[in-house]
Order: structure tokens, then C-alpha cells, then sequence
């Protein structure tokens, strides 16, 4: 067997063949450090090191387990994160909605930025790297925690984001207030059927109530209450909840914006604190 028939492995398991030789392409450069280069140049794998592959390529077929899972980190905004069953993968559409907080923050001076629902710290270790902020970001779950706390140290940021166990703003001490506050909340309905990958991932990350809608509208309701005058609030989007969530935010905020990702859905939205 060789490369070519673990491709074919991922392929039939319903793989598109470019994502298929993509993943072993992952897999050698960061279980082997071979590159693609490499092995058409004519390296070969040792034996031993060719069937832990091979295994590795048919637990991916067999449990549609997520390659990020496997390699046990995501590629986010230039940076590599550590990622486990215990948080959400990393997507490219979160990258809309940092990028135009990092752009929000900048533009403003921005000093202090809340991210609730953390996970893997992929949004927070992000804004805190790239902008002059200090971010707080929490999650109900510990697990998750540790993942963030993992890669806050992994990107050397330690004094620039730190993370706290709450539920929504449970924890948020009195008269902690922010410029910013930001969030990728569970927004699937429940009752969604999902992807085999995408089951693989924290379903309290991945399902909300009130048709998906129900996490939007806690931190809609609350938000006031811990921003600063003058100041954001921002959100990842569902499919089809653009409008809803806009309503919700309109008695508090101004200025909605809503953006659209590569494939025309709506998937951020920016609203700023009326005075």
C-alpha cells in the first residue's frame, strides 16, 4: 500500500479527493514532518511509521472523526490552535467576524473585550495578539477552559486574554465593564440533523433553544448592562437568523450592520450601544 491508497481510502469513505489529499498531507507534516515535497522527491516513510499512518487514515474513514481532532490542533488567523472533542474546530467564517472586531477595536481604541462563550480561546488569544486590548473569555464548560488556557500560553499571551468558568455573565464581577463585547454562541436548532463530522464536535457548543435564537437573546438582554458607553456588540450568525437577532438588538443598539461570508449568508452582526 501507499500514499496514493490511503487518499483512496479517504476518498471512498466520501472525502472530495482534493480534501482527501490535503488531510494526508496533515497528517505526514505534523505526525512525520514530511512534506508533500518530499515524497515526490522520493522520501519514504519507515514501515513503522507508514502503518501508524495507514491507521490513522482508516480511523478518519471509519468515524468520520474530524482531521483537527486527530492532529490535535486547527490553523485560525495565522495561528495554530490546540483543539479537542471538547471544543468547536475553528471555522473560516469565525475569521469574518474577529477580523472585523479587530478592525472595530483598532479603530477605536478599544482597551477591554469580552468573548463569551471561549471554547478554544481561538476568537479571544486572536484579538488579544493582534490588537492592543485586554480579553476576558468565558465558557460554562472546564474542559474548554483548559483548552484556552492551553493555547494563551502556546501564543506567549498570558497577560493579554485570560479566561473565567461562567455561564453567559454569571461571573462578570461588579463593575467589570467592556468596549467590546463579542460571541460565537451555539445557534443550531435543535433537532438539526448534522454532518458525521460535525457530530463529532460539543453538542453544547453546537445547539441552541428558541429555534436557535435563545442564546442571542440572553446576551442581547444582558449586554447593556456590561458595556461601556459608545460600545459593540458583535455575533456569528446562523443560516436564516440575520433578522431575527436584528430585532432583538434594535431597542438596545444602533447602527446595525450585518456582513456576509463568501457564500452570501449573513453571518456577522455589529450593533453599538445607543446613549
Amino acid at each position: 500500500m501507499n500514499i496514493q491508497e490511503l487518499i483512496k481510502i479517504l476518498i471512498n469513505a466520501g472525502l472530495e479527493e482534493n480534501e482527501a489529499k490535503c488531510e494526508i498531507k496533515m497528517l505526514l507534516e505534523h505526525f512525520y514532518n514530511i512534506s508533500s515535497k518530499d515524497i515526490l522527491l522520493g522520501k519514504e516513510l519507515l514501515e513503522e511509521e507508514f502503518n501508524n499512518l495507514k491507521e490513522k487514515v482508516i480511523y478518519r474513514a471509519k468515524t468520520r472523526t474530524p482531521i483537527q481532532y486527530i492532529i490535535g490542533e486547527a490553523w485560525f488567523m495565522e495561528n495554530r490552535f490546540k483543539v479537542t472533542q471538547d471544543v468547536l474546530i475553528p471555522r473560516d467564517e469565525t475569521e469574518i467576524l474577529v477580523r472585523k472586531a479587530i478592525e472595530i477595536i483598532d479603530k477605536n481604541a478599544f482597551e477591554d473585550v469580552l468573548d463569551i462563550g471561549t471554547g478554544s480561546g481561538c476568537i479571544a488569544c486572536t484579538i488579544a495578539k493582534k490588537t492592543n486590548a485586554t480579553v476576558l473569555g468565558v465558557d460554562i464548560s472546564s474542559d474548554a477552559l483548559r483548552i484556552a488556557l492551553d493555547n494563551v500560553t502556546k501564543l506567549g499571551i498570558n497577560n493579554k486574554a485570560v479566561f473565567r468558568k461562567s455561564d453567559l455573565f454569571d461571573k462578570i464581577r461588579e463593575g467589570e465593564t467592556f468596549d467590546l463585547i463579542i460571541s460565537n454562541p451555539p445557534y443550531i436548532p435543535i433537532g438539526t440533523i448534522l454532518s458525521e463530522e460535525v457530530k463529532c464536535e460539543p453538542k453544547i457548543a453546537l445547539f441552541a433553544e428558541e429555534k436557535g435564537l435563545y442564546f442571542y437573546r440572553k446576551i442581547i438582554e444582558q449586554a447593556p448592562l456590561y458595556l461601556n458607553n459608545g460600545g459593540y456588540l458583535m455575533f456569528e450568525l446562523g443560516i436564516d437568523e440575520a433578522e431575527y437577532v436584528k430585532n432583538m438588538m434594535e431597542k438596545d443598539f444602533e447602527n446595525i450592520e450585518i456582513i456576509k461570508d463568501l457564500a452570501d449568508i449573513d453571518r456577522v452582526i455589529i450593533g453599538k450601544l445607543k446613549i
